[in-house]
């Protein structure tokens, strides 16, 4: 979706100084490109609906991301940027990775509904009324895409620093 979405941004740029190179985007023209992100949108809505559901109905939602405080947020914060934050049980978060899955589990809410705004805008008047119009959205749901490619990378990255937690992301366990 991202890629496809960075050609849809290149026919016509929120920021006109700033476009993605050709060879990174996907769909070739506007019109495919709306194609491939209009089929994958589907996927990631399904996916996203199961994935909440899923978890509000196990209460792994519960169980996995509570409790959690901003004081708590802010020390592991501070242990993490010294290289000090303990990673014996991967089986549990620590309160920025809490933090940062709520995140982007909010954050996928707002890239889905920017996203009707931006693909009906006629149909969702209120919704687009709420973001403030039609090019608002348009910024919220280019920024939306940005934090959830920035929360990508820097999983990654946590990935290859912790290696043994992609065995755990793989087996579920």
């Amino acid at each position: 979706m991202v890629t496809s979405g960075w050609q849809i941004y290149n026919a016509s740029p929120i920021f006109k100084a700033f476009t993605f190179y050709p060879a990174i985007t996907l769909g070739g023209w506007l019109g495919g490109a709306l194609q491939w992100h209009f089929a994958a949108m589907w996927l990631l809505v399904a996916n996203f609906i199961v994935y909440v559901g899923m978890n509000v109905a196990t209460g792994r939602l519960r169980e996995r991301m509570f409790p959690l405080s901003i004081k708590s947020i802010i020390a592991d914060g501070i242990a993490a940027v010294r290289g000090k934050l303990g990673h014996d049980d991967l089986t549990r978060y620590n309160a920025v990775q809490k933090f940062a899955y709520l995140a982007v589990t909010v954050d996928i809410v707002v890239i889905i509904l920017s996203g009707l705004v931006v693909w009906k805008s006629v149909q969702f008047p209120l919704l687009r009324a709420l973001m403030g119009g039609y090019d608002n959205a348009r910024v919220v749901h280019f920024l939306g895409m940005s934090f959830l490619v920035a929360f990508f990378v820097v999983h990654v990255a946590m990935v290859a620093l912790v290696p043994r937690s992609l065995v755990l992301m793989i087996k579920g366990r």
